[in-house]
C-alpha cells in the first residue's frame, strides 16, 4: 500500500495505463492472430485487406510506448512477408 498521497496518485495513474496499455496489446494479438488466420486458410484477398490495418494498429501501438518500435518493424515485416506468400 502506498505511503504518501504522491504514492497513491501514482498508483492510480499506473492501474489506469496498465489497463490501457493490455487493451491495445490484445487487439493487436487478436489483429495479428486473424491475419495469421487468413493466410493459413489461404484466403489471400482478406489478408490482404487486414493488412493495412494491422500495420497502422502497431504503428500506433509504438507511438502510444506500448511496444517496441523494432518489435513492431519486425512484426510488419513478418506480417506482410506471409501475406505476399500466401497463395
Amino acid at each position: 500500500m502506498p505511503n504518501t498521497k504522491s504514492a497513491e496518485r501514482r498508483m492510480r495513474g499506473n492501474e489506469r495505463k496498465r489497463l490501457h496499455n493490455r487493451a491495445i496489446a490484445s487487439r493487436l494479438r487478436k489483429l495479428e492472430k486473424g491475419l495469421r488466420d487468413s493466410v493459413a486458410d489461404g484466403k489471400k484477398a482478406d489478408a490482404t485487406k487486414a493488412l493495412p490495418g494491422t500495420l497502422s494498429a502497431l504503428d500506433k501501438a509504438v507511438k502510444s510506448g506500448v511496444i517496441t518500435r523494432a518489435a513492431a518493424n519486425r512484426k510488419k515485416s513478418r506480417l506482410t512477408l506471409a501475406t505476399n506468400r500466401a497463395k
